[in-house]
């Protein structure tokens, strides 16, 4: 476990104590999310599944559970537990159809912008970076 330093040993040290007061400075001061909330997103897309349905949510367009089931090949115990968890973060968004349709009322999951841009700015532009590295190396 880490004790606290007192100024004293910051001094004598040359290392700062990186406490709440510090972490403030990460994000603009009148952020819309808290530092604990872009992290929670991180860790939600951290997982394969909750990855995967990101991914096709943003890459595909707005889904059922029904379809994502099937597109994803996830049961469906599983695939609503992971479907929770990007909803909770703010990734993902369940909406609800107003009127019904032929099949009856449903609701669909559709990634939110700030799903597309931590996937987009985050993983997949990890991803591109490897790719690129590699085809310049691989000469």
């Amino acid at each position: 476990m880490r004790r606290a330093s007192k100024p004293d040993d910051m001094a004598e040290s040359g290392q700062s104590d990186r406490g709440a007061d510090d972490r403030a400075g990460l994000l603009p001061e009148h952020s819309l999310l808290t530092l604990e909330e872009y992290l929670d997103m991180q860790r939600a897309i951290g997982n394969e599944t909750r990855f995967r349905i990101l991914d096709l949510l943003v890459d595909e367009g707005a889904h059922s559970a029904k379809e994502l089931k099937t597109a994803l090949g996830i049961e469906s115990n599983s695939l609503h537990y992971h479907l929770d968890a990007l909803v909770d973060v703010g990734l993902v968004e369940n909406r609800k159809r107003k009127e019904p349709s032929s099949e009856g009322l449903y609701s669909y999951y559709r990634a939110t912008a700030l799903g597309e841009g931590i996937l987009e700015h985050g993983v997949r532009e990890l991803m591109r970076e490897e790719w690129e590295f590699l085809d310049a190396y691989s000469d």
